[in-house]
């Protein structure tokens, strides 16, 4: 830690410089009108919910959709085979009616459907109309459709209310992945099978919230009053998209919202977890298995060659980001799977140690790198993250102050939404990001960063998870670890492939994972049912407001 003194002190002087422009920033929002549609909604009484985020859409298409901003709102307009128990990782049946009947190899799941329900176009629900949601998802072939393409062989209606899936291989997690956020049913009048054939501003399911508005800034859900389940606890849900997160916080403070979740800035979330302490609103942590991590692209120079890669593992200090960007809202973590499952390994911290600038000096020097041929490395992050943006500068301060000149990090911006659709095209040589859990299963931290479709240790990855992450990682080795852990039903001898998948990770470092985050929500006193599910998705149909705790 000695090494790094004085970059700490001299960085807490840049937070300070920083937090008093955010002052000022807050001063001159809350003297503004405020940029959410309708600062009253809150105290409205109509007994709708207004939800602000700054987490922008790209899409409403769950063929197409892979990012929390857009799978949180598909997620609570539809309806999947499996959800998970509110507060647990217990999975429950849906649309389906029962848990499937698994044959004795492991490939064939049989899946009853349930009856009586309708799409929010009144087309009715059926085993036929599920083949369909699940046919199109793989076949139109969009950003998350390799996590059944890679698994399922086919699926076929085998009866009005059943549906069969056949497994190309055995995979001991596939009922999970079946409550992935983007796997609903879809009405097929509504929609087309095939490549590319997308509808990214409407969504109509099966939910207990229809769509009736999609706007640069806002959406409505209205509740769809032919819903076949327990209607939501409220009248419908206003969503309200907001540029950064002083313009959330400000909105929650000024009760222009009723909840704000994602994305909150760790002093923002410090203030406002502060005056809930004071009885102004409520705070609702929750420890969740968010992984962030920086994305190493193995085809743009330098980071083709893999000491670079190593190096940089090497040379960051988690505990330095924690600390000065975080404000301890996080916890390291050494691994790309969380520290939240049994398999974990912290092998960065087993192979590098902790800001071991000395191994990052060696590892540079063997690539041919010095002080007069620097390894210049670009840094991009998404705008709309003040954590990431922090955490980029502490990169750049932390290498110019240790590293004697041999490694730079030039750090660049780009709006989230260009950001997401054009990392898979590797444009970017090294982003920052975080990753949201499609099912609770370790496989799910492994296998869409890591698998290759298409590739060859020449050219990289050229299809399939890691060329859609941006790392281009390939290795026939470990495309075969992924297949056996997915195959294995014994927990020990799953482990033990986990163990070694870790151990590839960390010597050809595709990514460098950096800490493990909690989430915050907050709510306006008198509202309740404030919960996230098992994936972080906050769930809008439990919540209800409580007139008399807000003209209180």
């Amino acid at each position: 830690m000695s090494l790094f003194s004085l970059s700490v002190r001299r960085w807490g002087r840049i937070r300070l410089v920083f937090s008093l422009l955010c002052m000022c920033v807050l001063l001159v929002s809350s003297c503004a009108s405020s940029q959410v549609s309708n600062p009253s909604a809150s105290a409205s009484g109509n007994g709708r919910i207004t939800i602000g985020t700054t987490a922008k859409p790209r899409t409403l298409d769950p063929a197409d959709a892979y990012e929390l901003s857009s799978l949180s709102l598909v997620y609570n307009m539809s309806d999947r085979l499996y959800t998970y128990e509110p507060g647990s990782t217990e999975l429950k049946p849906e649309l389906a009616t029962a848990l499937p009947n698994i044959s004795d190899d492991g490939l064939t799941y049989t899946i009853p459907i349930r009856k009586g329900v309708v799409f929010h176009d009144d087309a009715k629900f059926d085993a036929k109309a599920m083949e369909f949601s699940l046919r199109r998802f793989i076949e139109n072939k969009g950003k998350p459709s390799f996590l059944l393409s890679d698994s399922v062989d086919s699926v076929k209606a085998t009866g009005d209310y059943e549906l069969t899936i056949k497994l190309k291989q055995p995979f001991a997690a596939f009922t999970s992945l079946l409550a992935f956020s983007g796997v609903p049913a879809v009405s097929p009048q509504a929609y087309e099978i095939g490549e590319g054939k997308f509808e990214p501003n409407k969504f109509i399911g099966t939910g207990p919230y229809k769509l009736t508005k999609f706007g640069t800034d806002s959406l409505t859900f209205d509740v769809f009053e032919k819903y076949w389940g327990e209607k939501p606890a409220n009248n419908g849900v206003n969503v309200q998209i907001l540029s950064s997160g002083v313009n959330l916080y400000n909105g929650f403070r000024k009760k222009g919202v009723d909840i704000a979740y994602v994305s909150l800035d760790p002093d923002q979330i410090t203030s406002l977890e502060k005056m809930s302490k004071e009885g102004k609103w409520l705070a609702i942590p929750n420890e969740g298995s968010v992984v962030s991590y920086l994305t190493l692209n193995r085809n743009q120079k330098p980071l083709d060659k893999v000491e670079v890669r190593q190096a940089i593992a090497a040379m960051i200090d988690r505990k330095l980001i924690y600390d000065r960007v975080l404000y301890g809202q996080a916890e390291e973590v050494y691994s790309m799977i969380p520290t939240t499952f049994d398999v974990y390994k912290p092998v960065f911290k087993q192979k590098y140690g902790e800001g071991n600038v000395e191994k990052a000096k060696e590892l540079l020097k063997k690539a041919g790198f010095s002080e007069d041929n620097p390894a210049v490395v670009e840094v991009w992050y998404p705008s709309s993250s003040a954590p990431r943006s922090l955490t980029a500068l502490v990169l750049k301060a932390l290498a110019k102050k240790t590293m004697d000149g041999m490694l730079v990090f030039d750090v660049n911006t780009v709006e989230s939404t260009s950001a997401f659709k054009n990392i898979g095209e590797g444009l970017y040589p090294s982003f920052l990001l975080d990753w949201y859990p499609d099912f609770l299963d370790a496989d799910n931290y492994i296998q869409p960063f890591l698998s290759c479709e298409t590739g060859s240790s020449e050219k990289g990855c050229e299809k399939g998870g890691s060329q859609s992450q941006g790392s281009f990682f390939y290795s026939e080795r470990m495309n075969e670890l992924i297949g056996k852990q997915r195959e294995e039903q014994n927990p020990e001898k799953r482990e033990q492939i986990f163990a070694q998948i870790q151990e590839i990770l960390a010597s050809e470092v595709p990514y460098v994972p950096l800490w493990q985050s909690k989430d915050y929500v907050f709510a306006q006193n008198g509202i309740t049912g404030v919960g996230l599910d098992a994936t972080q998705n906050l769930i809008y149909r439990n919540i209800k407001k409580e007139e008399r705790g807000l003209n209180g």
